[in-house]
């Protein structure tokens, strides 16, 4: 694990902390025949010399390894990606990177994921409430709701796409998250704070209706949030 954790660290510094925009818009234009592109490769490979402290003597296939499918994973992104795909190659790109990590890992050391340790009764029980608070939740939700939808939108609405939806479900896992923490005055914050930024907009509106159809909302959200919270560590005491 300990290796693993350097080739990663590596990699953040490289993939992120010293990449300049510059030399992605760069490497997006000319893609391999972009100096900065190799510029990036070469970043790579000091910050893997600094991590396994120019030990090559050791570790020189690996460092042969994450250089080389680093490079190919990030030459086949820049040719495959269009403007419209660049974040599920995003996505893509580092799970290729990561997976790679792993690989390269285990050359040395036993890397193996036994599922018999990672799949526990727990952490399926978990998986399956951060689904039911996510997206079983939000669907219940809009089922009740819609029976008073004010259908007030406007032809000049400003408001992100599917936004509403994704708030609610980051509430949920917040609210979720403080119930099973023990941080129920996180909650009351919580609801504070989104009364503060829906206060202007609902001013502004004068619609009584579409105010309690948000509010309705709102309360059916914290509400799932608080009940499924409660009732995850009320199976987990019996299951432990």
């Amino acid at each position: 694990m300990i290796l693993f954790l350097k080739f990663l660290l590596a990699h953040i510094l490289g993939d992120f902390v010293f990449q300049p925009k510059k030399w992605v818009k760069n490497k997006e234009q000319i893609k391999i025949k972009s100096v900065k592109l190799y510029f990036h490769i070469g970043l790579h490979g000091l910050f893997l010399l600094l991590v396994l402290q120019f030990n090559l003597q050791k570790y020189w296939f690996a460092f042969l390894f994450i250089i080389s499918t680093h490079f190919t994973v990030d030459v086949v992104k820049l040719y495959l990606q269009k403007k419209h795909t660049k974040r599920i190659w995003f996505f893509i790109d580092q799970i290729l990177h990561l997976l790679l990590l792993v690989i390269a890992t285990s050359f040395y050391v036993d890397f193996s994921l036994s599922t018999k340790n990672f799949i526990t009764d727990q952490i399926l029980l978990l998986t399956i409430f951060l689904l039911l608070v996510s997206f079983v939740s939000a669907i219940i939700i809009k089922i009740i709701i819609t029976q008073w939808n004010p259908e007030s939108k406007k032809e000049n609405d400003e408001s992100l796409a599917k936004a509403g939806r994704y708030i609610g479900i980051l509430e949920r896992l917040f609210v979720f998250t403080f119930v099973i923490t023990n941080h129920w005055e996180a909650i009351g914050f919580l609801l504070a704070a989104k009364s503060v930024f829906r206060f202007g907009d609902l001013t502004s509106s004068k619609d009584r209706k579409l105010t309690e159809y948000i509010l309705i909302g709102t309360l059916l959200s914290f509400g799932f949030g608080i009940f499924l919270g409660v009732l995850y560590l009320y199976v987990l005491k019996l299951l432990s």
